[in-house]
């Protein structure tokens, strides 16, 4: 019975922080390994953001690499937070599913959020604060990326071959 107590008591003790990354050269890893410029950092991701138009619909278009990790049939949102502005969009599929990658604690996470057009002017690097994403019970803070980007987004960045490529090798990998 003792030697149970003393197992049970070890397995809950036990530290887990050799499991964590160093959050610092853990989202600066995924910077130098995907090409294209980052839209957002939070604590172990990167978000990676273009919009773009299909049929006259228009879409936030993310990509999340990192620890975020999601397998939900319920959808996800992303809440905008501007200085005079709160904007919260739904993505456009409900079922959505991070794709693991060979590299450990990283997964890629794609969401496209539908948005209003009258709402894609509130959508540039000067104008936003912070970004949230809420997937089932995940709920990230990103904070943007200030400097050496461009200030604006272009409606081609996600649809990069260069960045599209870089994510597959990183699966790969």
């Amino acid at each position: 019975m003792k030697s149970f107590i003393t197992k049970l008591k070890s397995a809950f003790s036990e530290s887990k922080s050799a499991d964590k990354p160093n959050n610092d050269a853990f989202t600066e890893a995924i910077i130098n390994d995907v090409d294209g410029a980052p839209f957002a950092l939070s604590e172990t991701n990167v978000l990676y953001a273009g919009l773009s138009e299909l049929a006259g619909y228009h879409y936030f278009k993310t990509i999340i690499i990192g620890t975020f990790k999601v397998k939900t049939f319920q959808g996800a949102k992303l809440i905008v937070n501007g200085g005079d502005f709160k904007l919260e969009l739904s993505s456009d599929s409900m079922e959505l599913e991070s794709e693991s990658s060979n590299i450990p604690n990283r997964n890629i996470t794609r969401i496209d959020f539908e948005i209003d057009h009258q709402d894609i002017s509130k959508i540039s690097r000067t104008a936003i604060e912070s970004i949230e994403v809420i997937a089932k019970k995940n709920h990230v803070h990103f904070s943007i990326i200030e400097g050496n980007f461009d200030e604006e987004l272009a409606d081609e960045e996600l649809a990069d071959e260069t960045l599209t490529e870089e994510i597959e090798n990183l699966k790969e990998d």
